[in-house]
């Protein structure tokens, strides 16, 4: 690797709302790192809200809708809006999930989630059912480490719990997701809860 390539590699990428604006100094923190790490701004209001969950309560459609603040091979960042009452199921995720609840109530099986809640779901443990607030719903900020994919814990009992409250799961949404999103079939199928 020549010197100029080298010098290249060593440095910082920043960018605010996908595009880079600078290079700095990447910092040796004596631990292993990203060959090329990136200091990334994403103003929230540049997202566009994308309609990932939908169910029939009644005759609405109500949905969970996210904002792809961040989406990369590393971690995924969204804020999520859950329209009121919207139910997901008992499930896990393939990496560490952390979850804090900006406004209205979340339920996390038997377990109230006001506004100003942080949860915590390690690789591995399960939570749920999800229940937004009924006439409120809630607003997240949520992260995942590299594999977001859900994991079920419970399916047979999440449709009978929807069926005993009178709501129909719908097909998820297809959406488009951020170029920067791993190829995973995200948008083309049940990949989220």
């Amino acid at each position: 690797m020549s010197n100029e390539s080298t010098a290249e590699a060593s440095k910082t990428v920043v960018t605010v709302d996908g595009v880079e604006v600078a290079r700095t100094e990447a910092l040796d923190t004596g631990r292993p790192h990203n060959p090329q790490p990136r200091l990334a701004i994403t103003h929230e209001a540049t997202v566009p809200w994308t309609e990932v969950i939908a169910q029939r309560h009644g005759d609405e459609r109500r949905s969970v809708h996210e904002k792809f603040l961040e989406w990369t091979g590393q971690r995924m960042v969204v804020l999520g809006k859950y329209d009121p009452g919207i139910i997901l199921e008992r499930h896990g995720h393939s990496s560490d999930h952390v979850i804090y609840v900006i406004e209205g109530e979340l339920w996390v099986g038997e377990h109230h989630c006001p506004k100003g809640t942080l949860i915590v779901l390690e690789e591995g443990a399960a939570f749920g059912p999800l229940v937004a607030h009924p006439t409120e719903g809630c607003l997240l900020f949520e992260t995942w480490l590299d594999d977001v994919t859900p994991v079920p814990a419970d399916k047979d009992g999440y449709y009978a719990l929807l069926e005993s409250k009178g709501i129909v799961r719908l097909p998820n949404p297809s959406f488009v997701p951020p170029p920067s999103a791993p190829d995973g079939g995200f948008g083309q199928s049940d990949r989220f809860s």
